[in-house]
């Protein structure tokens, strides 16, 4: 009692602090390893010109290739989010870097295409171990009032990671002169980097560190029910089965699937087809201004990554934490940049770039809405196995999206026409998520 009062107030705030300094090292940590995942996936649209030249492949069988590995990670999803809230998303996160960098080289040797396909759908796989296993670390030290800018710094860092892959994959093809062998070689070194970064720094819970858990008020979230958000069964433990059926029981698990899956099915076709678009047979001849197209691309990633972080933010500012009315205005926005990319004229190098900005922008933006709604829906403790669900449904759609746009370039010959798909892609997606309301 003879403490003065100011001494107490500082031992008061001194775990608040603590936690708070926690909180962002843990949110920088796994933001700084997924920022280099997509170094591991995304580099596959600027092989495609070469290894059909190559290998005398045409461009809808390179789409199954890529679906191959959709699909390997919409599997890979619904299982691994499931590990992260059993085992730790720590230990799955950082499994998931070293995995898909041994698979990438292994990629980089294929002289078939068995050799090629076999090795990048198994990459889907362990692909699939980063993102549910991050997003369940990031719920378990930040509460639903925080969610939005949360997840919008997450998927900031996806974004990020886009240019990354994109920028890496540019000095590979344009600076280093090396053939497409070395984007599955070279840029993955920054992943494997990342996870044991991330391994070294997280922990998957305060409690791990000595700090107490973030207090979530017993209103945090009106989405989830008492069945989904585990009232009453805190501190029990809970099966997987239990995990499963909690989740694909709340509807909104299922329109919110549904919509990701419409706006992943736009995102890969920008992102596996737009090097195709720009990288024709006279890439190497810049454009007007003299900008190479490869770097037009990188336009694109950059927008993704900023669209993100603003959609995150505004999700909890303006829109008080629902997420429904962010998720539709952002996609019907895209749809429109989309048909302004389909018009416009060959050489228009200024306005691509511009275009292709909001494009990535307003397409990817509202992931940031569609990941802090997983905890928000069923409560963080099931958070990474409603996180792994949603992406299920992201990248089974994601999958059919390659083939198709793949078979519209081979029968058309024109590859703007990925911009016609993403359109439909983001109305549609629009219109489901009109149906997420609190």
């Amino acid at each position: 009692m003879s403490k003065p009062f100011a001494d107490i107030r500082d031992d008061r705030r001194t775990p608040d602090r603590r936690l708070r300094r926690a909180q962002w090292a843990v949110l920088l940590a796994t933001m700084f390893c997924y920022l280099f995942f997509y170094t591991g996936r995304q580099t596959f649209g600027f092989a495609i010109p070469d290894i059909q030249k190559e290998l005398g492949i045409g461009k809808a069988t390179l789409g199954w290739v890529s679906t191959a590995m959709l699909w390997s990670y919409a599997v890979g999803q619904a299982i691994n989010g499931n590990l992260a809230d059993k085992l730790g998303g720590r230990k799955i996160m950082t499994l998931g870097a070293i995995g898909s960098t041994v698979v990438n080289w292994v990629v980089g040797f294929g002289h078939s295409l068995a050799a090629i396909a076999i090795p990048w759908g198994v990459n889907g796989f362990v692909q699939s171990m980063g993102w549910a296993a991050g997003g369940r670390v990031l719920s378990n030290w930040w509460p639903h009032s925080e969610r939005g800018k949360t997840f919008g710094f997450y998927v900031f860092a996806a974004g990020t990671g886009s240019v990354v892959a994109y920028a890496t994959s540019v000095v590979t093809l344009d600076v280093l002169e090396l053939d497409w062998r070395w984007l599955f070689r070279i840029p993955v070194l920054l992943m494997l980097f990342g996870g044991l970064v991330f391994w070294l720094v997280a922990r998957n819970t305060p409690a791990e560190r000595g700090l107490p858990a973030p207090v979530e008020p017993d209103t945090a979230t009106d989405l989830a029910t008492p069945e989904t958000h585990g009232a009453g069964v805190k501190d029990a433990p809970e099966s997987s089965r239990t995990r499963y059926l909690a989740v694909l029981k709340h509807p909104k698990i299922w329109i919110t699937g549904v919509s990701i899956g419409f706006q992943n099915a736009a995102r890969y076709g920008l992102l596996v087809w737009v090097p195709v678009h720009f990288l024709g047979s006279n890439w190497k001849t810049a454009g007007d201004g003299g900008v190479s197209p490869l770097w037009i691309t990188v336009a694109l990633p950059i927008g993704m990554a900023v669209g993100a972080l603003v959609n995150g933010q505004i999700s909890d500012r303006l829109f008080g934490s629902r997420r429904g009315l962010p998720i539709m205005l952002f996609m019907l926005v895209g749809g429109l940049c989309a048909l302004g990319m389909h018009a416009l004229p060959s050489g228009a190098t200024t306005m691509a770039i511009v275009l292709l900005f909001f494009t990535g922008f307003f397409v990817y933006g509202p992931q940031a809405s569609f990941w802090a709604l997983c905890p928000d829906l069923v409560g963080a403790r099931r958070a990474g196995t409603a996180t792994g669900v949603v992406n299920f449904f992201a990248y089974l759609f994601a999958g059919f999206g390659e083939p198709l746009i793949g078979s519209l370039i081979d029968s058309s010959g024109d590859t703007s026409l990925v911009f016609i798909v993403v359109a439909i892609c983001c109305a549609t997606s629009a219109a489901f998520a009109a149906a997420i309301r609190r």
